[in-house]
């Protein structure tokens, strides 16, 4: 498969190049295009993960269809030869990487889900006793399982790292009948995909997920749905709180960016070839777990 950088589609209206997806403007309807691009700590690398946006294009096009029951959602079709003609000059770049979806206006809030202590979580857990503010049991170790998923959302930046928020602040920004809304569709996401998960032995730790208004003011989810960039899985059969977890995301990345001691700001460093196969052989694993 073609390694795709970023796409250079000079008569389709590019309306914006975000960490992964580059997004078109069809009219009626809007052209999302993942290509190999991987971001760390917030900040893009140089060095592409050749075909990671085509499995994680198809990862999202599999939860789209599989949650529709809890959510609506933009997706519309990811068959190349239904977009419309102006793409089809395309098709090759196109093909198993992208999908048609509805147009809406984007809520400014991330909708995080965390069933297990980790990452940040577990950094203010340590100090606090808290996830975004929510109090949590004593004496969790890292990577246990919260009793119940909690909602810890934050803000979206366009520049720089997401700063966690608690929900009355999610409250304030989207107001409070909305914010319940995405507050109840993320759990009820979460559930669903951490219980099919779990049946092909992985465990969702926690995950983001991205929601837009219709022009009716319908809530619906948008953007990615439960892949490696916007999850994070572990290997069941392995799974034990207190010691490093078996990752099938982008930890290997964050591994190693970690033990050269990068100080988390642009520019990023190069990759070396192995950490970019281990990289996507974890992407190809998840995907041939998830889309059976």
């Amino acid at each position: 498969m073609k390694t795709v950088y970023q796409t250079e589609f000079s008569n389709l209206k590019l309306v914006r190049r975000g960490k992964v997806r580059d997004i078109y403007d069809l009219g009626e309807y809007v052209l999302f295009v993942a290509a190999d691009r991987i971001s760390a700590f917030d900040v893009i690398m140089k060095d592409p993960i050749p075909g990671k946006g085509a499995l994680l294009s198809q990862i999202s096009a599999f939860w789209f269809k599989t949650t529709n029951h809890i959510i609506a959602n933009h997706f519309i079709t990811n068959n190349v030869s239904d977009y419309p003609p102006e793409c089809m000059e395309y098709h090759e770049d196109l093909e198993n990487r992208s999908m048609l979806v509805k147009k809406c206006k984007v809520l400014p809030v991330e909708c995080i889900v965390r069933g297990y202590v980790a990452g940040s979580g577990w950094k203010e857990y340590k100090s606090k006793g808290t996830i975004t503010g929510i109090p949590l049991p004593t004496g969790l170790v890292e990577f246990d399982r919260l009793p119940e998923p909690i909602f810890t959302p934050s803000t979206k930046e366009d520049e720089g790292h997401d700063i966690n928020i608690p929900f009355s602040q999610a409250e304030e920004i989207l107001g409070k009948e909305i914010a319940a809304k995405v507050k109840e569709a993320s759990i009820a996401l979460y559930k669903f995909a951490a219980e099919y998960l779990e049946k092909n032995n992985l465990i969702l730790a926690d995950t983001k997920f991205e929601f837009g208004l219709t022009e009716s003011g319908d809530v619906m989810l948008i953007d990615e749905a439960l892949t490696p960039d916007s999850s994070r899985f572990w290997l069941k059969e392995t799974y034990a709180p207190g010691k490093e977890q078996t990752n099938f995301d982008k930890q290997v990345l964050r591994d190693y960016l970690e033990s050269i001691n990068w100080n988390k700001q642009p520019p990023p460093p190069d990759l070396s070839s192995e950490v970019i196969h281990k990289t996507i052989d974890k992407y190809q694993e998840a995907y041939l777990r998830i889309v059976k």
